[in-house]
Parts: structure tokens; sequence; C-alpha cells
């Protein structure tokens, strides 16, 4: 193992050292230099893009409001109609979904 001879300084609030402390604590690790050379050589931050799951779960509530419009129908009415459907769909387009 090389000789530690270089010295790294950094500045941090009183809260983020405290969360340091606590991830230390949650490793069993007791030294900050271990923890902080193995977070800064080992470590990983990990970048989402959620974008596309921001998506999916939109077009899910557009097609869950639309089924409960129609079980709401359905429910007052006791059955349902193709009138119903076409009534459903004209307000669908009004709201400015295809």
């Amino acid at each position: 193992m090389a000789k530690r001879d270089q010295d790294v300084h950094f500045l941090a609030s009183k809260e983020k050292i405290e969360r340091i402390h606590e991830k230390m604590d949650e490793l069993g690790i007791r030294s900050i230099g271990a923890y902080l050379r193995k977070m800064a050589l080992d470590g990983y931050c990990i970048i989402l893009d959620l974008q596309d799951v921001k998506a999916l779960v939109s077009l899910l509530r557009i097609g869950s409001n639309n089924l409960n419009q129609y079980a709401k129908r359905a429910n007052e009415t006791g059955s349902i109609y193709h009138a119903d459907i076409e009534d459903l769909q004209k307000g669908w387009r009004k709201s400015g979904r295809t």
C-alpha cells in the first residue's frame, strides 16, 4: 500500500457531518478517514432519468381516470350504453387528451 502523505480537506455543515457519522455507524466504520477514502474511491452516485417513468405514470392516471368515469356511469345507470361511451369520449377530447 502506498504511503499516505497527502492532505485533503473540505468543509461541511454540521448536518452533513452528522449524516456522514450516521452512514459510518450503519456500516460499522469508526474512522472518518477510512470512510471518506472508501467512499471517494469506491462509492458511487446514481443519477436517474425518470422522464419515461413520469410519462408512463401520467398515461396510467389518464387511463384510470377514464375507467373511473365508465365505472361511475355504469353504477349510476346500472348499465352502460354506446351513447354513454360517446359522451365520455367527447368529454375526453374536450379535456385536451386524445
